[in-house]
């Protein structure tokens, strides 16, 4: 092989790479986020080992919409005080206003965002993919609790009030 065909073989591989590398970079991103909290990703626990504190949190729910997607979506309630490894159950509730059925997921985040690896989710709809058929509303639950350990970080100390955030976005078949 001359020169110029193998530098321009190790240029097309470099490109094709970069690109496969730049589609992967979006879930890779979103898995590091859930395993470090980092960004204000919330962690996943399976059960909750916190002590109830008698300190109370004001905890805001948020929800947001994909541009032009025809679902309603709100949480049933725009906030509670809770003590802080105290289990919490609440529903954000949706519904499709089209006339064909819709798949979609929901993103979530905590802010500020050095709270967020103390909020820890034990069930969640944004885990899975939803369905929403036409005219129907659904509830979906968000089971959840914020570490005792918050109490320790000096980085937040005095923090009196979270947000947990969520957008819907429709997915693609």
């Amino acid at each position: 092989m001359t020169k110029i065909k193998t530098q321009a073989l190790y240029l097309t591989t470099f490109v094709l790479f970069m690109i496969g590398l730049s589609y992967a970079s979006v879930p890779l991103y979103k898995i590091f986020c859930q395993v470090t909290g980092y960004g204000g990703t919330p962690m996943v626990s399976s059960e909750n080992t916190s002590l109830i504190s008698q300190k109370r949190i004001k905890v805001r729910f948020d929800s947001s919409t994909e541009k032009n997607t025809p679902l309603f979506f709100e949480p049933g309630k725009k906030y509670i005080e809770t003590e802080i490894g105290k289990n919490n159950l609440i529903f954000y509730n949706a519904s499709n206003n089209s006339n064909v059925s819709i798949k979609g997921t929901a993103s979530f985040n905590v802010t500020p965002l050095q709270a967020a690896k103390y909020f820890n989710k034990i069930e969640c709809f944004c885990f899975e993919e939803q369905v929403f058929d036409p005219g129907k509303e659904v509830q979906m639950p968000v089971s959840f609790f914020i570490d005792d350990a918050i109490l320790n970080d000096k980085s937040i100390k005095g923090l009196n009030e979270l947000t947990l955030s969520y957008t819907m976005y429709t997915t693609i078949e």
